[in-house]
């Protein structure tokens, strides 16, 4: 079975790669959005430790036909490894839950496991690219916020629509509006996504569906329309149209930063605190009911005779206590 999931791994690994090189940016290999780093961490996360061997083959395969030597090659998929394994430590090391339902596992994947985590893949392979004298010394903070950005997207964006696959059930006795509300959203989301990646800059349009996902469908709408609304969002950035027309490199790559960040932000931290507050109301009514059925009983008189202190002991001076019972009121 272990065999199976590092293959399974390394070939989504492989596959999710080529599809985000169509919108590669530097050296044909680095992209303003990774899915492999987030198919990698969730890998992690619903698998367990065993399944790294797949993330490695899986980065060495991919960086192999990109090239430019096989120390350099080495080095890169090195740094794709040791990622998304320190960001699951530190995920696991502060007591994430894969079902994202609180404020605190939130925060921990967007400054844990994006932020801080995809800091080793994007240094190791910005610096090996300069080191191999593909890229100048100039070009690295270009190149390193370009790969930064990219990884710390693909897990933003890919880890909780996987994570939400993973827990998934066929939902039974669903409202038919229920449907028909989800189906708006999706095509919202769609419409949202031609504008967005046309030459009007209204990427904010983004923001109220992920709002409305959220507040009706919890994690389970939230994650996939953050997914859509980035992806949207990483094009236009390709395109250099929008709010990225006329902006160099970098200043592209801070834009397409602050607005994935703060739609994934809005995404993950809306879903969790209404999931906390459904929670809370669960909690609240399941205690109403207890106090509610402990009334009922004490109305009725069907309570248990109490066991007094001291009932059936013996007194300070080795002698038997008296038994005493409280009174009838008939």
């Amino acid at each position: 079975m272990t065999v199976a999931e590092i293959c399974a791994v390394a070939a989504l690994y492989y596959g999710s790669a080529r599809l985000g090189l169509l919108q590669q940016l530097v050296r044909g290999q680095v992209t303003p959005l990774w899915p492999p780093s987030g198919i990698a961490v969730a890998g992690l996360l619903l698998r367990g430790l065993r399944v790294w061997p797949g993330i490695a083959l899986g980065a060495f395969l991919v960086n192999i036909s990109l090239g430019p030597s096989l120390p350099a090659v080495l080095a890169i998929t090195a740094g794709n490894t040791l990622a998304p394994l320190c960001s699951y430590a530190l995920l696991r090391h502060i007591g994430f839950r894969n079902e994202l339902d609180r404020l605190r596992d939130a925060l921990a994947l967007i400054f844990l496991g994006a932020f801080t985590g995809m800091l080793i893949s994007a240094t190791t392979g910005s610096g090996t690219l300069v080191l191999a004298g593909v890229v100048s010394t100039e070009g690295f903070w270009p190149t390193w916020s370009v790969w930064w950005t990219g990884d710390a997207m693909g897990v933003l964006v890919v880890v909780p629509v996987l994570l939400v696959l993973g827990a998934a059930r066929l939902p039974r006795g669903v409202p038919p509006l229920r449907w028909l509300e989800g189906l708006l959203l999706l095509a919202a989301t769609v419409g949202v996504g031609v504008v967005e990646t046309s030459s009007v800059p209204l990427m904010f349009l983004g923001f109220p569906l992920l709002i409305w996902a959220a507040f009706r469908f919890q994690l389970a709408g939230a994650a996939p329309c953050a997914l859509a609304v980035s992806t949207f969002a990483v094009i236009t950035a390709a395109r250099g149209a929008g709010p990225f027309a006329g902006h160099d490199l970098l200043t592209g790559m801070i834009t397409l930063q602050a607005f994935n960040g703060s739609a994934s932000l809005t995404a993950l931290l809306v879903s969790a605190v209404i999931s906390e507050r459904n929670q809370t109301q669960q909690e609240i009514a399941r205690a109403c009911g207890e106090l509610a059925g402990m009334a009922a009983r004490i109305a009725t008189g069907d309570h248990h005779p109490m066991r007094l202190e001291g009932e059936g002991g013996e007194d300070r001076n080795g002698g038997p206590t008296e038994t005493k019972r409280p009174s009838s009121h008939s």
